[in-house]
């Protein structure tokens, strides 16, 4: 995925451009930069920091970086600042998203005249290059994002820097947050909301979806409404989103609290308020439940989340049931302060199990109720899951935070999953039903009413040897963020876009 943080000041503004950019860490794994303006132009700086955090990474740049005006970048993919020179002058550019329609945009850039781009490693044009092909093809740099808006497929927010201050550009259904601070003599632009709190900034304003600002130090200039249809990515709250942060007003710690205490609920057999039929939702949902795994009447000992991402949950699930919050395994922070992730897959499974280290005395003979934000391909939870038998547990119960994955992100990057078979509802519905899925039988599946859902949710269980397995509902995760569920994207659990 990634992250972004900009500021534009009437003094020095390195460091707390350092800082705002350091804590959007935990959106990225492998490139980070920062570029700044000031009296001696435009300087940049971009590292590598898939074996050590941004943070040692650039301590010397900032001994050498000086300007008033500068934007940064935490990135799983392509480096960033670029430094762009055109005929619309001289800025420098860095996004948050991901482009789908990626051929044809380059294949439209090289007719109108575009004559070549820099590739990044594995062959690949780099997709914050490409935007700014896009935004050169027009007259004027607003002219230019909202030319951006409309012809990328997927989301693309961006900051440009520029000598007259910072253009921020929300995407077009406002799947990504952007906000802006303010102190004296500064404004902030951040994806996240508290990464400015430590650095004296306070909320000034959140832009709507496609709208387009220009920030400087006096003030913030809105350049183009925002547009009415907003889609904002549920999964920030669910896992990606840090926990002191809030996304069009709903902080992400809270809403996992709420969302654990729903899962309880569920559990307990209460109805949430978000049910069709109501009163007869119980009866009918005790009888199809009857085809699936007994997950009625489990008495766990206590409840866990999987670090870090699963605390919040697990702890709104022990105030909403009575039962006991407990940490059965700690994550060893002084080697992994961060969910640094490399782009191997069994060296991810490796690092997940070596950073978790058990605590005998919460797992020997113990049940347990294990949260984790959600099953992707099922591998890590599987091996966290035969893990805890080994240790001694007696029942390992699992309560992801979120419905099942049945579609690849189209939006964000949130996957490193190249095909929407590495995701574990896939391979099994594939095994169930052959190749001619349509989209109609996914929809089924994808509903938690329905015998597919309920015979799917069984055989993940089986193999991933869990004691009870039971899903969020999607309508208890519209309902735990708060807000209208047009507003939201759910498209990796129903495939709606």
């Amino acid at each position: 995925m990634g992250g972004f943080f900009g500021v534009t000041s009437k003094e020095d503004c390195v460091m707390d451009l350092f800082f705002g950019t350091d804590y959007h860490s935990h959106l990225g794994t492998r490139r980070g930069g920062m570029a700044v303006y000031g009296k001696s132009g435009f300087q940049r700086s971009i590292h590598n920091i898939e074996n050590s955090p941004f943070r040692t990474k650039f301590e010397r740049d900032v001994e050498e970086l000086a300007g008033t005006s500068g934007i940064g970048s935490i990135s799983d993919n392509e480096p960033q600042p670029l430094l762009i020179q055109s005929h619309l002058g001289s800025y420098a550019i860095v996004t948050v998203g991901k482009i789908n329609n990626e051929e044809d945009l380059i294949h439209q850039a090289f007719e109108n005249g575009h004559i070549h781009f820099m590739e990044m490693s594995g062959g690949r044009i780099n997709a914050t290059e490409l935007t700014a092909s896009i935004i050169n093809q027009k007259q004027s740099l607003v002219e230019g994002l909202l030319y951006a808006q409309e012809l990328i497929e997927g989301s693309m927010s961006i900051l440009l820097l520029t000598p007259e201050g910072i253009y921020a550009s929300r995407d077009r259904y406002g799947r990504t947050p952007v906000v802006i601070g303010k102190k004296e003599n500064a404004y902030c632009v951040s994806f996240e909301s508290f990464a400015y709190i430590n650095l004296g900034y306070h909320d000034c304003t959140e832009l709507g979806p496609g709208e387009i600002a220009l920030i400087s130090p006096t003030g913030i200039q809105s350049l183009s409404r925002p547009r009415k249809e907003r889609k904002v990515c549920s999964f920030l709250w669910v896992y990606y989103g840090y926990p002191t942060s809030s996304y069009e007003g709903v902080n992400v710690e809270e809403m996992r609290y709420r969302c654990g205490e729903l899962l309880a609920r569920r559990d307990l057999g209460e109805c949430t308020g978000n049910c069709q039929g109501c009163p007869g939702h119980a009866a009918k949902a005790s009888s199809r439940e009857a085809a699936s795994t007994p997950n009625e009447a489990i008495q766990p000992d206590i409840v866990a989340g999987v670090p870090d991402s699963g605390i919040a949950h697990a702890i709104g699930y022990a105030n909403e049931s009575g039962i006991p919050f407990a940490r059965p395994f700690i994550k060893y922070t002084p080697t992994w302060p961060r969910s640094f992730m490399p782009q191997n897959q069994s060296q991810r499974n490796l690092i997940a199990k070596m950073k978790l280290i058990p605590v005998d005395a919460l797992i020997r003979d113990k049940s347990l109720l294990l949260i984790d934000d959600s099953i992707v391909r099922g591998t890590q939870l599987g091996e966290t899951t035969a893990f805890l038998y080994k240790s001694g547990a007696r029942e390992v119960h699992i309560r992801p935070a979120c419905p099942p994955l049945l579609f690849g992100c189209k939006y964000l990057n949130f996957s490193r999953s190249s095909s929407e078979l590495d995701l574990i509802t896939r391979r099994i519905i594939r095994e169930r039903e052959g190749d001619n899925i349509t989209s109609r039988l996914l929809a089924d599946y994808a509903d938690p009413d329905s015998r597919n859902y309920l015979e799917m949710v069984e055989e993940i269980r089986k193999r991933l040897n869990f004691t009870t397995l039971k899903y969020h509902r999607l309508d208890d995760l519209i309902a735990s963020i708060g807000l209208p569920a047009d507003s939201l994207c759910t498209y990796c659990w129903n495939g709606k876009e």
